[in-house]
């Protein structure tokens, strides 16, 4: 058991609870701001449809707040996440991915992060599986500092609201992007449909989507990996497709891939 890890974790969980006790609208208002914020453009937008897959570009300041949005969801650095995403393509439900339910749901959920070696801080190691993140000393040091953003926004929390703004906006908001994310890892590869026959077990799981801004649709994405869009049909709800698009009205994102499956969806909707 990775002990540093758990205690962590354990710790935010008991403040995820205790914020339940501490109820009131302005916190829960932040709250869902930050996870927007953090999880929506951090995660979604940045480490995984930009950082790893480079799904889109964007001008460079725009892709470093992404990256610190990242940060604070307590999911590691930049090039850790990056070089994990990674290798789990590589080796989806195979031999060597990081996180399978092949392997035991809570494998695949949380026991593949909170045992073994943590290697979260191990920038020299996860550089070689993220080498255009590794060339770049900001990527560099904010992988080794990634914890700093979230201490300062803890601060900041506190001085806004006390102690209620801190165990919503911190505690509460990390555990369940945490859980969110681990889903797509666990819960997206065990239940849903599959559009399409890849070869691991990848699913399109439309609850998960609806709380990881589109990234439920996980099947969609493992057949079409560097696609900005996951939710291929007009049904299936994908906000983090939207905020592209929208950045793209605004001159920002260029350099956008998108699936060309309208055949594949044609020929769904023709067999049902």
């Amino acid at each position: 058991m990775n002990w540093g890890t758990m205690v962590i974790f354990g710790l935010f969980h008991v403040g995820a609870i205790a914020a339940l006790f501490m109820f009131n609208w302005r916190a829960f208002a932040v709250t869902l701001f930050l996870y927007w914020f953090c999880t929506g453009l951090g995660i979604s937008m940045g480490y995984h449809r930009l950082h790893t897959h480079r799904s889109y570009s964007v001008p460079k300041w725009l892709e470093y707040l992404f990256a610190v949005c990242g940060t604070l969801t307590l999911e590691g650095g930049p090039i850790f996440w990056v070089a994990t995403h990674r290798l789990h393509h590589q080796k989806s439900d195979q031999p060597g991915d990081p996180h399978s339910p092949r392997q035991g749901f809570w494998w695949a959920h949380a026991g593949w992060i909170i045992s073994g070696e943590t290697i979260h801080n191990n920038t020299a190691l996860m550089s070689k599986y993220a080498p255009d993140l590794g060339r770049d000393p900001f990527y560099r040091a904010l992988n080794t500092w990634h914890w700093v953003p979230t201490v300062v926004l803890a601060v900041l929390l506190f001085a806004i609201g006390g102690l209620p703004m801190v165990l919503w906006g911190i505690f509460l908001r990390v555990v369940f992007g945490l859980h969110a994310t681990w889903l797509v890892n666990s819960a997206t590869h065990v239940w849903g449909s599959r559009r399409f026959e890849t070869r691991d077990d990848s699913r399109n799981t439309w609850w998960v989507a609806l709380i990881t801004f589109g990234e439920g649709w996980h099947n969609n994405h493992h057949a079409h990996p560097t696609s900005a869009r996951h939710g291929l049909a007009w049904y299936e709800f994908d906000l983090s497709w939207i905020q592209v698009n929208i950045l793209k009205a605004l001159g920002l994102a260029k350099s956008i891939r998108v699936a060309k499956v309208n055949s594949a969806i044609a020929a769904e909707r023709e067999a049902a």
